[in-house]
């Protein structure tokens, strides 16, 4: 094998500089000087038929934890020359960095709905890792929120597929569209962080198709660069060496032509995981840490000796360098500047740009105004005295980077914990944000303090509204905090529920905001004191100054739930399970279709969030036609702004089935942010094709369009249907 000497090596990826580019969304070109991906396989075959068994394998292996430059670098080739390739977390942003954004986690970016921003999202992102020299982001995640529970349900889209599919392939889009691969994770059945890495996820193929693969289907169609394999097993098979999920569905149904990258340490084999569709191992190590690996010397000597072909070497380092290629990564990327495991060593390269901004702007954007009882938001002049109570509203103690990869679990919640994270440049805390909104003759108020319910009381009793601030965290399974990865339960933390009682016995005019990684229960949920409830989800560096907005009605909020907030516990299909066969028996219905199905009136269901005005809705209308072997249907929709407020509504289209086909209630088939000036009126058009209308036959294993009479339901809501219409096919 040709390995490089560290100086060669470090040579090798910091050797180039910065050059803009737009690529392809879809793999095909676009006249912008992008690839499809024949054309990069083209060029990967110029260099790749030219390499050694050796520089092909080297190609496929991670250099080892704690060896490289960023959190995993394959090795490089001379003659040909080919380049180490740097591997970077974070979904959210570059992690092990400095001077980088630390934006709105994914569960936040979902709740906006909106197309435009998770995009922009997608682009910036991909501007600082590019910036940064960083190859491949580790990101976006697209796993589906099956329990509310699961530790790191919100670095994905929530608990729709559709939703999740939309997201995912926007995010692709932006972080692709400026020459960084993105990989989309955790492939597949990887919902939770108890024993994820030996039990097993067992899910019928209709329901795989359907919902958990959903995402992924999407993602391809984007032209995802790389996938990235899950630490679970799949039907009793790991899927980092499971042939069924990465051959037969990934790579020969889905077409997907990048690489499959196993998660840290998922690597179980050589031989297995090879044949099965593995392409690169990563870090590398099979222990992270003790300098083996699966891959290395070991997949040559199983070449030679005929258990793994060549040919299959071959496609593993083809794939790796058509994903190089087709993201133009060959002409003028820039140098690597990370240093992941020795900080101080890596120069200072800025690429923060405006991306404060647009993180504010997506914080705003992403809030869900559960309540406003007498309209008491926004805030105006009435109120002299403000009181601001609870942890969640000011600094964290242990300062910005005083717990490793965000898992202080204290002060204000503006991210999870784990891997899915970056460090904070800085934190806009809401009493930060608050104070720099208000007017000087104002007078705030506060405590910190979440278990001196007197001193909470004292203050609520003296203002004139007072604004209680309540969390609730979870993260990555290689870190506890307070006995939590995956959620022990769904209760606030830090005497949360104690604390807006007490409040609320003391003050009329209670505001509740709630920072949470998902869904939470609410005991207090009946009290009339409590004339608002305020959800800014994990907003990133901006949190303070994008939830200041929402409340003193500078941003008329338009955030949606993209998750169900039930009564109970109980009331949810699925929970953590601590057994080793992890069975998906709720099939199909995941999320907001069990509570319709089972007709479970949830507290907020999937798609709520009011706003500062009102919208109605009117004459709705379809149109179906057939042609050939493909399906048309348009539903229209007139979208009036009856309130006095400028504002955005995000209508959704939610689609019921013909009963043969066996689909679950209705299922969420679009949803568009538009805004409407107060009085204006808008169309807005739904366009579903066989995609969105077919249902996935396990008897010929073929997706299959449902035939018979469907309805079209349109509404503010999965519950708020406003209007709906049949059509026929």
């Amino acid at each position: 094998m040709t390995f490089l000497t560290r100086s060669t090596f470090f040579f090798l990826i910091l050797s180039s500089v910065f050059n803009a580019l737009v690529i392809s969304s879809d793999g095909d070109s676009s006249g912008d000087g992008s690839l499809t991906w024949d054309q990069a396989y083209d060029k990967a075959k110029s260099i790749v038929s030219r390499m050694s068994l050796e520089q092909k394998v080297g190609l496929a292996t991670g250099m080892g934890w704690e060896k490289t430059l960023c959190v995993g670098n394959t090795y490089a080739s001379i003659d040909p020359d080919f380049p180490s390739l740097c591997l970077q977390d974070s979904p959210l942003g570059i992690r092990f960095a400095d001077n980088v954004t630390a934006g709105v986690s994914g569960i936040t970016a979902a709740s906006s709905f909106d197309r435009s921003a998770i995009r922009q999202r997608g682009e910036y992102m991909g501007k600082e890792f590019r910036a940064k020299g960083v190859h491949f982001q580790l990101g976006p995640s697209i796993d589906i929120m099956r329990s509310p529970q699961s530790g790191r349900a919100w670095e994905g889209f929530g608990e729709d597929p559709w939703l999740a599919g939309v997201a995912g392939r926007e995010t692709i889009i932006g972080i692709q569209s400026q020459g960084v691969i993105a990989t989309v994770k955790h492939y597949i059945g990887n919902n939770q962080e108890t024993n994820r890495t030996t039990s097993s996820s067992i899910i019928d193929k209709r329901t795989l198709h359907e919902v958990w693969l959903w995402p992924y289907a999407r993602a391809v169609e984007a032209g995802v660069g790389a996938v990235m394999c899950g630490y679970n097993r799949f039907d009793g098979i790991y899927a980092c060496e499971n042939d069924y999920i990465l051959n037969t569905v990934l790579k020969n149904e889905l077409g997907f032509r990048g690489p499959v990258m196993s998660d840290w340490g998922a690597t179980h084999s050589t031989i297995k995981a090879a044949n099965a569709g593995l392409d690169m191992t990563m870090p590398g190590d099979i222990l992270m840490g003790d300098g083996l690996t699966f891959f290395g010397p070991n997949l040559t000597k199983a070449v030679h000796e005929g258990k793994v072909s060549e040919e299959r070497v071959t496609d593993m380092s083809l794939r790796i360098a058509a994903s190089h290629f087709k993201m133009m990564q060959d002409k003028n990327y820039p140098k690597t500047t990370l240093n992941t495991f020795n900080r101080t060593d890596a120069p200072v390269v800025l690429v923060q740009d405006d991306h404060d901004r647009l993180v504010r702007e997506m914080g705003s954007a992403s809030v869900v105004l559960l309540r406003n009882e007498d309209e008491i938001l926004p805030l105006g002049n009435d109120f002299k005295k403000i009181a601001i109570i609870g942890s969640n509203a000011g600094p964290i103690p242990e300062g910005l980077q005083g717990c490793p990869d965000q898992s202080c679990g204290n002060g204000h919640l503006a991210m999870g914990w784990g891997s899915g994270t970056a460090d904070f440049p800085y934190l806009v805390t809401p009493i930060d944000g608050i104070k720099a909104r208000m007017e000087d003759e104002i007078n705030v108020v506060h405590t910190f303090d979440d278990y001196d319910l007197d001193r909470a009381k004292d203050l609520a009793s003296s203002a004139d509204v007072s604004i209680v601030f309540a969390m609730a965290d979870s993260g990555e399974e290689y870190i506890v905090v307070d006995g939590n990865n995956d959620r022990m339960n769904m209760s606030l933390w830090h005497n949360g529920d104690k604390l807006i009682e007490a409040v609320s016995e003391a003050s009329d005019n209670v505001i509740l905001v709630i920072n949470s990684v998902g869904p939470v229960l609410m005991p207090w949920i009946e009290n009339k004191s409590i004339k608002a409830i305020v959800w800014p989800g994990l907003a990133g560096q901006e949190s303070g100054n994008a939830l200041a907005d929402i409340l003193f009605g500078d941003v008329n909020p338009s955030g949606r739930l993209p998750y169900t907030i039930a009564k109970n516990a109980e009331d949810y299909p699925a929970h953590i399970s601590t057994h080793s066969e992890v069975v998906y028996s709720e099939k199909l219905l995941v999320g907001y279709k069990y509570f319709d199905a089972k007709d479970i009136k949830p507290l907020f269901e999937f798609g709520y969030g009011l706003s500062y005005t009102k919208f109605e809705y009117d004459d709705i209308s379809v149109v179906a036609e057939r042609n050939g072997a493909n399906t048309k249907v348009v539903t229209s929709i007139t979208i009036n702004n009856v309130g006095s407020v400028d504002g955005a509504e995000i209508p959704q289209a939610y689609i019921t089935f013909p009963p043969s086909a066996g689909e679950p209630p209705k299922l969420l088939r679009g949803f568009e942010k538009v805004y409407i000036k107060a009085g204006d009126t808008k169309t807005v058009n739904f366009e579903f094709t066989d995609v969105d209308l077919s249902t996935w036959d396990e008897e010929s294993e073929k997706w299959k369009l449902a035939e018979g009479q469907f309805t079209v339901h349109v509404g503010a809501s999965s519950r708020d249907i406003r209007a709906s219409i049949p059509f026929t096919i």
